[in-house]
């Protein structure tokens, strides 16, 4: 690795690596550092991703490695443990002792799905536990869905499943008494309700076959759907000096993010975000846009830094011609300037 980049990107993700791709096609020197712990990693396909639909989330990450190589970005698999200022740039620390400087950082690392406690669901989640009907609604479709309420917005998913299913099961499990118009919108729709807490899922043969109630009683399901609390994973941000904004939807907080503003800047100079660690909601399709936008931004933050560093040295009658500037704002550059 070298000394110091332009760009150190934190993250080789969707947002991470269409960033990386962004910047190395502008000839910005760019290191993207993955501990290769997707989220994605159970499910067996990404979709709504135009032109690469159905493609498994790890080919995907592949293809975009060698496109990012390919004009001269460079990738390693490591876990940065360490991210601070040091002059007008960062330094930057692994895992395994190793440091490198950065002009600029570009974090994408994502977020966490805190599953409700219920027993076996995280040995299922993103295959036939699910949280997102665009995500592989259509996978499931005319199954027998079961929706475990633990938040407010169960009523509008259950929703959303019928949908894809005529046979969808709303487990109020911790949802508040339901009101006599949802519970008529639920009936409307054919769309059982069923009391109590759910206990566990029940798997035959590696497969999910019902939903386990404290009760005793197993109601036969094949798909699982719950609300995971979305947490972004923040601490080298949040060392930096940023805090954590809850996301809130309908009066209810689902999960946290790292606020930005439309191209991923956010209010730590030189720090942009891309991704789920700043859009809870964001497909992988929509974090891959989201990193371009950031890798555009920041190339246009090192033009500005590039362009004071040569007017500088042209107003000082140092250097004669342009190639002798060029040289300087590239010797500022190495030197983190």
């Amino acid at each position: 690795m070298n000394e110091t980049y332009d760009v150190v990107v934190v993250g080789g993700g969707a947002a991470g690596l269409s960033g990386a791709k962004a910047l190395s096609r502008a000839r910005r020197s760019v290191l993207v550092v993955d501990a290769g712990e997707p989220r994605n990693a159970s499910a067996g396909h990404v979709h709504n991703y135009l032109g690469r639909e159905g493609t498994p989330p790890g080919e995907l990450v592949a293809i975009g490695r060698d496109e990012v190589r390919e004009y001269g970005g460079e990738i390693v698999e490591a876990t940065v443990t360490a991210a601070v200022r040091a002059g007008d740039g960062f330094r930057v620390t692994l895992a395994d002792g190793r440091s490198v400087g950065a002009r600029r950082l570009l974090v994408t690392t994502g977020l966490t799905d805190e599953l409700p406690d219920i027993g076996g669901l995280a040995g299922r989640f993103g295959r036939d536990v699910l949280h997102c009907p665009y995500c592989h609604g259509w996978e499931v479709r005319d199954q027998a869905i079961g929706v475990v309420g633990s938040n407010p917005m169960a009523v509008h998913a259950a929703q959303m499943w019928r949908q894809l299913s005529a046979d969808v099961t709303l487990f109020r499990h911790r949802v508040p008494e339901l009101t006599g118009g949802e519970r008529e919108e639920l009936a409307a729709r054919g769309i059982r309700v069923v009391e109590g807490e759910v206990a566990a899922v029940e798997v035959e043969d590696d497969r999910l076959t019902g939903v386990r109630m404290r009760s005793g009683e197993v109601v036969p399901r094949q798909v699982v759907v719950v609300a995971p609390r979305f947490t972004a994973n923040s601490g080298l941000l949040t060392a930096l000096g940023l805090e954590l904004t809850d996301q809130v939807m309908q009066g209810h907080v689902v999960g946290s993010f790292v606020a930005a503003d439309p191209t991923g800047a956010t209010s730590v100079p030189g720090v942009w975000v891309a991704g789920n660690v700043t859009n809870l909601m964001a497909q992988v399709v929509v974090s891959a846009s989201g990193g371009l936008m950031a890798g555009v931004a920041i190339n246009a933050d090192l033009i500005a830094e590039d362009t004071r560093a040569a007017v500088a040295a042209h107003r000082a009658g140092v250097f004669d011609g342009e190639s002798e500037v060029s040289e300087l704002v590239l010797g500022a550059r190495r030197h983190g300037i």
